[in-house]
């Protein structure tokens, strides 16, 4: 079965998806961009997830390039899956951990046993990751993954952001 890759501008809170993928950062604590808007717009259940699984398992934070799921809380969604994206760096090439942040994705969702997951563009705000590079590495790593999620969607928040990932659509 092939996943179907669709690309929609948008807020990613806004999505009706099996799991929401969030650019978190390691502390699993919120912070700014999407992961403070997932932060805000699921409501304290979400923290108090990501507090558990820091008090259990992630003691240190999640390593870059992980994932791990919670509850959604307020969302439109299920699962929350949290994702640590890499900083960008014009002196190392770190595409395989932006790579390992959707494959881990798609491998919790499988888990969970979701069909529909969002993505935000990982490590494009704050970590400063190019969008075309990211674009690229995105959707060449969702199309490769061997996953049973029939639907990836993309939800870019602008309009640039969301002709470059579209570009990728052929």
């Amino acid at each position: 079965m092939s996943t179907t890759i669709t690309f929609v501008r948008g807020d990613i809170t806004d999505q009706h998806v099996d799991a929401i993928v969030n650019a978190a950062n390691s502390s699993l604590l919120g912070g700014g961009g999407v992961d403070g808007a997932i932060h805000r717009r699921g409501g304290p259940e979400i923290l108090e997830a990501c507090r558990a699984l820091r008090a259990s398992h992630y003691g240190k934070g999640l390593p870059t390039g992980r994932a791990v799921a919670t509850t959604a809380g307020r969302l439109h969604s299920e699962w929350v899956i949290h994702t640590v994206g890499p900083v960008w760096s014009a002196t190392e090439d770190r595409s395989d951990l932006l790579a390992s942040c959707y494959r881990e994705s798609l491998r919790v969702a499988d888990e969970l046993g979701a069909r529909t997951v969002a993505f935000p563009a990982i490590s494009t705000g704050v970590y400063r990751w190019p969008m075309e590079d990211a674009a690229r590495i995105a959707v060449e790593t969702v199309r490769a993954a061997e996953t049973a999620v029939e639907e990836v969607r993309f939800v870019l928040f602008d309009e640039p952001a969301y002709a470059v990932f579209a570009a990728h659509a052929g």
